[in-house]
């Protein structure tokens, strides 16, 4: 096999890839499990190469952080915070946005974008509804902001991760945990800035047609709906509230139940019965009976998955929303900062460091297995694995040379800034329409050999990468965080170049201006 045949495969393999990310009618996991083995049958990579990213530190590592952000998720934390931003920010727009933004930063950098946006979009919701606008007004601007904010720390996106792993494999010093918010500072403080300037000029004002709902005063509202009296009502650390309907052909249709009735189980007690709005003393239920459930919130979580009632607000999202430093967040707040303390100090690798914390809110108690089980996109962990053999090919082929070649061709003899440039423009680009961990994972080879080439250190290339790859502003298919976003925000696919493009050429700026400053060629 000629050196020509491995480039032209890894290069079709590589074109294939981004055409199915970018039509999105594939799934993510199933595209990068595709070039895995497509690489592999064609010989491009041994089988070593192709199982290596299912092993790799990275994986490991985001898959822990997974827990941990669940963990803080499921104790109250983040609605602890987010508790905290209503009461500071009042009604004002620009002080909600502030503080919103600075929030949402603050958490992405302990625990990645997703996580982070997935637990504050119920927050920004609230805070919407309380100062009178549609969530279409702060939604972005928050999943915004997680962006920026995942260049705080070495936490804050795997992508940094990442690009940390690649500079210690190309004989460079790692970045330190905070390192990055040299960057991430300015770039945070620009967003907040042209998102006061423009959001609210060029954002909708648009309702979802399925709003989230306020959950945060859950038991008063279900002590006025049965005419309950407060202790009734009660939502706490340990026990919660749910209500369920019956539905048609229920296996619960026919029983009796009544009032202060316990549930087969003995973990749930009937506190209110409703049929067609009145409520019910002792009865034999129907379809379309509403039953108010008390127990405790792992026994609501495990029996709202009983296809025979339909569960109107899940437990999850109640205690999320209701219930702040719930039970064990105080473990979960020291677990997570001896997290950082390993990860700042560099006492151990950061994988281990992070399977630590998962393992201690487990067996601490801040999580059950099921819900660090829940917890863990497969998904992200496919693409992330699937796509690293893509990343050896590149390399491996000679891809990386003969692209690194062209790119000297065309800007060598212009200086590193422009080098710098076109690489950032290619990561920029390209993220708006596949994985920016995808994104990395193809152009970072080519930025090595680029760097190896012309001597110059890999550092700012692989820091003006992580800056870039963080600019997924464009669409709603460029980060998980963006599409979170895009039911409850009821936003268009056109809606987010608008607020975007300014934050990236922001970044770009930043990517190109003051990166080569701070970690010279």
């Amino acid at each position: 096999m000629t050196l020509e045949v491995p480039i032209v495969i890894t290069f079709v393999v590589l074109i294939l890839a981004i055409a199915a990310f970018v039509s999105g009618r594939i799934p993510v996991g199933l595209v990068a499990l595709g070039v895995t083995l497509a690489l592999f049958f064609t010989g491009v990579v041994t089988f070593e190469q192709a199982i290596a990213g299912f092993g790799d530190p990275v994986v490991v590592y985001i898959a822990a952080l997974f827990v941990v952000s669940e963990a803080l998720d499921a104790t109250g934390v983040t609605t602890w915070a987010g508790q905290q931003v209503t009461k500071r920010a009042g009604k004002k727009l620009t002080m909600v946005l502030v503080w919103m933004m600075l929030l949402v930063a603050v958490v992405t950098a302990l625990i990645s974008v997703n996580g982070a946006v997935a637990a504050l979009i119920p927050v920004g919701v609230v805070l919407a509804m309380r100062i009178g606008r549609p969530p279409s007004q702060l939604l972005m601007p928050l999943a915004f902001a997680s962006h920026a904010g995942s260049m705080l720390t070495l936490t804050g996106t795997p992508v940094n991760v990442l690009v940390n792993e690649l500079a210690m494999d190309a004989g460079a010093r790692p970045f330190g945990f905070f390192e990055f918010a040299i960057v991430g500072l300015p770039l945070l403080a620009g967003t907040i800035v042209i998102v006061i300037l423009l959001a609210p000029r060029v954002l909708p004002s648009r309702e979802a047609e399925h709003a989230a709902r306020d959950l945060s005063q859950h038991a008063e509202t279900l002590a006025l709906q049965y005419s309950l009296t407060a202790d009734d009502a009660r939502i706490d650390r340990t026990d919660g509230l749910t209500e369920v309907v019956i539905p048609p052909r229920s296996p619960f249709i026919g029983d009796t139940v009544f009032p202060g009735m316990r549930t087969e189980s003995d973990e749930l007690v009937i506190v209110a019965i409703q049929r067609g709005g009145d409520d019910v003393a002792k009865t034999t239920l129907r379809a379309g009976d509403l039953l108010l459930l008390r127990g405790t919130w792992d026994a609501l979580d495990t029996h709202a998955a009983d296809p025979g009632v339909v569960v109107i607000d899940a437990p999850p999202t109640i205690r999320r929303q209701a219930v702040a430093l719930g039970q064990r967040s105080i473990v979960a707040i020291v677990v997570l900062v001896a997290m950082v303390v390993l990860l700042a100090t560099g006492l151990v690798p950061a994988a281990i460091a992070a399977l630590a914390a998962a393992g201690a809110m487990v067996l601490l108690r801040a999580l059950s297995v099921r819900q660090a089980h829940r917890s863990i996109s497969i998904t992200t962990l496919l693409l992330v694995a699937g796509m690293i053999p893509l990343s050896t090919a590149i390399q491996t082929s000679g891809a990386a040379d003969l692209i690194s070649d062209g790119i000297l061709v065309l800007l060598g003899d212009a200086g590193p800034i422009p080098l710098l440039l076109g690489i950032v423009l290619v990561v920029a680009i390209l993220g708006q329409f596949i994985s920016n961990m995808a994104t990395v994972l193809i152009v970072a080879p080519i930025a090595m050999t680029v760097a190896e080439t012309t001597g110059y250190s890999p550092l700012p290339l692989l820091m003006g990468i992580a800056v870039a790859g963080a600019a997924s502003f464009l669409t709603p298919v460029a980060t998980p965080a963006n599409t979170m976003i895009m039911g409850p925000g009821a936003y268009k696919f056109g809606d987010y170049w608008k607020l975007g493009l300014p934050i990236l050429v922001l970044f770009v700026a930043v990517a190109v201006l003051l990166v080569p400053v701070v970690w010279p060629f």
